[in-house]
Formats: structure tokens, sequence, C-alpha cells
């Protein structure tokens, strides 16, 4: 009897571990794609234009993507009644980034507010909104960050 009481509590706990397992397995949202009219106007030419052209490693790029989802995580929004300045400080384009390679696999990968990226409105005297983030891109984890 003890077995049969055993089997319908695990049996009647299964669909619950199973739902709440597949929360766990969510898909990373995706970009945003504009309407097919709107990308069948746009034109590539065969080489990008030289003029502010920068080029990145994969490693640089992907320790940039991965301090920045730290940093300003997907989908971060600001608090309810934010000003404007707060607003601004949500955004990732607020931010200029600087990178450098460091020492045994390291990347380091500084962020710097850039007020100019904030309207006429939102702008503030702002001090020290960036951060420094040292990335170990051999295992692809943050391993220090200096605010």
């Amino acid at each position: 009897m003890r077995r049969d009481a055993l089997k319908r509590a695990l049996t009647g706990l299964l669909p619950l571990l199973l739902i709440s397992g597949c929360a766990l397995f969510q898909r990373a949202p995706r970009p945003v794609h504009a309407p097919a009219e709107e990308a069948a106007t746009v034109q590539f030419s065969s080489d990008l234009p030289a003029t502010g052209l920068q080029e990145l490693s994969g490693t640089v790029a992907t320790a940039i993507q991965l301090a920045m989802d730290d940093f300003r995580p997907p989908g971060s929004k600001p608090h309810r009644n934010a000003t404007p300045t707060e607003q601004c400080l949500y955004r990732r384009q607020s931010f200029d980034v600087q990178a450098a390679p460091g020492p045994e696999g390291t990347v380091f990968v500084r962020f710097l507010f850039n007020p100019d990226a904030c309207a006429p409105g939102e702008r503030a005297v702002v001090l020290d909104m960036g951060a420094t983030y040292a990335i170990d891109v051999k295992g692809w984890r943050i391993l220090a960050i200096q605010p």
C-alpha cells in the first residue's frame, strides 16, 4: 500500500515538475526586425564605408556583449516616475564603450556615459555613471567589476 501511495504522489507531482522545469528553458528574446517592405529599401554595397569603420574581433565583440548584458540587461526599464535623465541612463546606447586586452585571456570593457546620447530635456550633470568589467574570454564569465 505504501508503494501505491508513493506512486500516486509522484504521479501528481510529475506534471508540476515538468511545468516548472520548462520555465528554465525559455529562449532569449530575438531582436525586432523591420517589416519586409522597409528591409527591401536597404541597399548594401560590397564594402562597408571606410569612414567610421570600426573592426572588432569576435572575442572583443562577445566580451562587450557579455558585459553589456550585465551592465544594462536586455529589457530592463527605469522605475515608475523616472526623470528624463534616469530614463536616458537605462538605455544601452547612452554609453560609449572602450575595450582592451588584458593579461592571459582577459578583456577589459569600460562603459562611459555619453550625455550627448540624451535629448536636451534629458541632460543633466551625471558623475561617474559607468563601469569597467574584467571578462574571462576563455570561460566567458565576468571576473570582476569596477564601478
